[in-house]
């Protein structure tokens, strides 16, 4: 693996079901070696994938994963779970693609295993999931638009937000190097590119 000398190694991906938060943590994990924290994993009770646990646990989780790995990616929708990632100054990344890319990429998910039992029950909340990902632009809960701008707007650690779907194959090395900066200025910029898988 090469090594990034001075660069950032931890992130915080936020954005909306389909935004290609898991895509981008993926992509990076495995090029640094990183560690993924996905936020569902932790904000819902094992099992279940209707009841919320208690906000203290799910905080505790995610600074536990922080602590245990030196480097680390945490993505997610929560704009109050992402917070406690955020505590240390992680490269914060918004990805807002719009609503059609969101509701393009959510049809075209592969199975997430770790979410849903069988690709079948995956596929019976797919009209939940579309409306949800409709409701993010309207909402005003920690899973909305207005929440995940006002956390990337309030932080003063380094950040970069996306308008428009990543291109993860043209000049992967020139995204690379530009998503592991570090000088810990904030960097809110928005980007174009061409496309991000789900």
């Amino acid at each position: 693996m090469t090594i990034f000398a001075g660069r950032m190694m931890r992130f915080a991906i936020l954005g909306n079901a389909g935004s290609g938060k898991s895509t981008l943590a993926r992509w990076l994990a495995c090029r640094l070696n990183a560690a993924i924290l996905d936020l569902d994993t932790v904000a819902w009770m094992p099992g279940s994938g209707a009841l919320r646990r208690a906000e203290a646990e799910s905080r505790e989780a995610v600074a536990a994963f922080c602590r245990d790995h030196e480097r680390w990616i945490v993505e997610g929708c929560y704009s109050g779970l992402i917070g406690e990632a955020l505590f240390l100054m992680p490269q914060l990344i918004f990805l807002n693609p719009g609503e059609a890319q969101c509701l393009d990429h959510c049809r075209r998910r592969p199975w997430e295993a770790h979410k849903y039992d069988t690709p079948q029950a995956q596929e019976e909340h797919l009209t939940m999931l579309l409306d949800w990902v409709r409701g993010y632009y309207s909402r005003e809960d920690e899973l909305s638009l207005a929440a995940h701008r006002a956390c990337f707007e309030a932080y003063r650690g380094p950040k970069v937000a996306f308008n428009s779907p990543l291109d993860l194959e043209s000049l992967p090395e020139r995204l690379l190097d530009q998503l592991l900066q570090s000088d810990g200025a904030p960097a809110s910029q928005s980007r174009s590119a061409k496309k991000l898988s789900a």
